[in-house]
């Protein structure tokens, strides 16, 4: 196929991509979900596009997926996960392990009649399921907004970015044992665990520090390679990690979280690339998934599949939850429910699923047919309704203060370390009833008028600036109290520019999600 060709595919893919998750936001379906459907609508099956290179879909997977894990450490503060470092280790190492293996001896009865596959094969299946997908739940929860009670946030964001190396290592233990047909060395498979866990924890930690003083001792002249340089420095640590016999997983997530976590120069810019980074790399990864499965094969495994993901929905992850988190006591019932609840299934499972394929094991692509039915399982059964079970159990509560929308007129920003409100005013003509020069407003002594849109043109303006209706008006206060009591002043609500509340889900329909 010609180059230009191949572009304009890939174009109208993302964009239609972009337009699905845009109009699926409306009606609270995860956008993850729509752009593997659009995968599936242009597939084989659907329009006629054919991709079936399996390294292909594997190289993309691993880069998309070692951007998302360290875009997601470096989006997570240490003072969050501190106090949920116990239960957030504990769910990522024992509560995979038990998903696992409880899974995979359900399977085993399950499937052995009626696809033949063996109890290694079966584990194997269980152990490419038995992680919580880091995009999904990052994807989910921060888009959604959920705020959640007793640290749940940082306790499920810090399980989903830390599960997948527990998972790894059984995929690539349970591989060897098919391949070789023979009795497990559970000893070597545990001496294995810990030295990946242990060189990839130590690897991301020194990485990271590294990358630090890189970025702020180097210095560029263009002030735009300083992302970039970050970006390689991640793809540096998940490389480096596993020629160290290290999990690269782990590593490059604790590598985000040290960088994420230290000073260094042009932070905030960093962090805005990386948010782009990522939603890329979620777009291109489930866009290539979907490409990928041809759904009429589906239907072979449509029952199978059925029962394993409400299996694992209903059963083995509220058992491994349970039991991880029982030494915890600070969890109630209700937070317990909700952990077990938010065991989303997304890109890792079906790359694990692709690793397993690509090893031309007995019923590879039965396998991963299984494993793609069940992750679109899961986005939907639990990936639409996390914010309506959030509300059920209890366990959501609103914004500590309100949220402000981003300016849609003055594009400025400041470092984080300022702790200032910023927002833009319509100048209307009853705040001009007392005067129309700047000074005629009497803002209060901790707010300043920075700077003013007329038509298409801004400026810097004085005290004696003369304004007219129709104005945008940008002011700056120390925190968002003077910021509203300065709106409280013009007239203006206190939440006029927050963000509007999301339109409620489709399934609202069906239940009073009310509180």
């Amino acid at each position: 196929m010609q180059i230009e060709f191949i572009l304009l595919i890939l174009s109208i893919l993302f964009f239609a991509s972009i337009l699905a998750g845009k109009a699926g936001s409306r009606f609270g379906v995860p956008a993850l979900l729509l752009f593997l459907a659009v995968g599936m609508l242009f597939g084989s099956d659907g329009l006629g596009i054919h991709f079936d290179n399996i390294k292909v879909a594997q190289i993309i997977g691993t880069v998309a997926l070692s951007a998302i894990l360290f875009s997601g450490g470096l989006d997570t503060k240490v003072s969050d996960i501190k106090p949920v470092l116990g239960p957030g280790i504990t769910l990522a190492t024992v509560g995979v392990l038990i998903t696992a293996v409880a899974t995979g001896i359900i399977l085993y009865f399950l499937l052995d009649h009626r696809l033949g596959i063996s109890l290694m094969g079966a584990l194997l299946l269980a152990s490419t399921m038995s992680s919580t997908d880091s995009a999904s739940v990052f994807s989910i929860l921060r888009g959604r907004g959920l705020n959640l009670k007793h640290n749940l946030r940082p306790t499920l964001e810090l399980e989903s970015g830390a599960n997948d190396p527990m998972a790894y290592v059984l995929v690539l233990t349970f591989i060897s044992l098919v391949q070789q047909g023979g009795t497990p060395h559970w000893g070597s498979a545990i001496a294995m665990l810990v030295v990946q866990l242990a060189v990839g924890a130590v690897a991301g930690w020194l990485f990271g520090k590294a990358l630090v003083w890189v970025v702020n001792k180097i210095n560029i002249d263009n002030m735009a390679l300083y992302p970039i340089l970050v970006l390689a420095g991640s793809f540096f640590v998940f490389a480096a990690t596993y020629y160290m016999r290290g999990n690269s997983y782990l590593a490059v997530y604790i590598a985000g979280l040290v960088v994420g976590n230290s000073k260094f120069v042009h932070r905030r810019s960093t962090r805005n690339f990386f948010d782009g980074i990522t939603w890329l790399a979620q777009l291109s990864m489930f866009l290539t998934l979907g490409l990928l499965v041809n759904p009429s094969e589906l239907k072979e495994v449509l029952v199978p599949g059925l029962v394993i993901s409400f299996v694992m929905i209903f059963v083995t992850r509220p058992l491994s939850v349970f039991v991880s988190l029982a030494p915890f006591r600070k969890y109630t019932l209700r937070d317990r429910l909700f952990v077990s609840w938010v065991g989303l299934r997304g890109a890792v499972p079906i790359i694990f699923a692709i690793t397993c394929r690509a090893a031309g094991l007995p019923h590879g692509d039965v396998m991963f047919n299984i494993v793609f039915l069940c992750t679109l399982v899961s986005l939907v059964v639990q990936g639409t309704t996390l914010p309506l079970m959030a509300r059920w159990l209890g366990v959501s509560e609103p914004p500590a203060e309100p949220q402000q929308a981003a300016s849609q007129d003055f594009d400025i920003d400041f470092p984080e370390e300022i702790k200032s409100s910023t927002s833009d005013i319509e100048i209307t003509e009853a705040m001009l009833e007392h005067g129309a020069h700047l000074m005629d407003l009497r803002l209060p002594e901790k707010t300043l008028a920075i700077m003013v849109k007329r038509g298409e043109s801004y400026f810097v303006p004085t005290g004696k600036t003369l304004l007219h209706p129709g104005d945008r008006l940008m002011v700056l206060s120390d925190n968002q109290q003077a910021l509203d009591d300065t709106l409280q002043r013009l007239g203006v609500s206190a939440t006029a520019d927050a963000p509007k509340p999301p339109k409620r889900p489709w399934y609202s329909v069906l239940f009073d999600d009310s509180e």
